[in-house]
């Protein structure tokens, strides 16, 4: 399966990871189906936040109440790994829920995966690899999208 992301969501991502070394970044996947059109950035508030992440919980609060309002609706979400592969870890794999969310994991040197969280995953028994495309609405002729593959 593939996941579509905007630019303006992919650029805001890679940049957040490569400005955070030391501190894994984080935030939410908002769209809808298998679109991405924003990442919203969230505050990291794991207690060990340069190998862990936890997204800011009243930011998550509210990005669901926008959406029960009519807004886009929280698909997933994303962190980065400073110093690891940008693949689901085991850490990452035991704090998952199986409930079919997108996770996109930033690595070093702008590399960027996507995944969806499932009961019986081919990664750690709960991630299951997506392919990852770049849609860029802007440049793409009288409305219509053009994209490029992004690994």
């Amino acid at each position: 399966m593939t996941v579509t992301i905007s630019s303006d969501a992919l650029d805001l991502i890679d940049k957040s990871a490569a400005t955070s070394p030391d501190r894994e970044i984080c935030g939410l996947l908002l769209g809808q189906g298998a679109h991405i059109a924003v990442a919203l950035p969230c505050a990291n508030v794991a207690a060990e936040p340069w190998h862990r992440f936890e997204i800011d919980p009243a930011a998550l609060i509210a990005a669901h109440r926008a959406a029960r309002g009519g807004g886009p609706a929280v698909i997933g979400h994303y962190h980065s790994h400073p110093t690891g592969l940008a693949e689901p870890s085991p850490r990452d794999a035991a704090d998952a829920a199986p409930d079919g969310m997108i996770w996109l994991i930033a690595g070093p040197a702008g590399t960027i995966t996507a995944w969806r969280a499932v009961a019986a995953g081919r990664r750690h028994g709960r991630f299951d690899p997506l392919d990852l495309a770049c849609v860029d609405v802007t440049a793409a002729p009288q409305g219509g999208h053009s994209s490029r593959d992004f690994t």
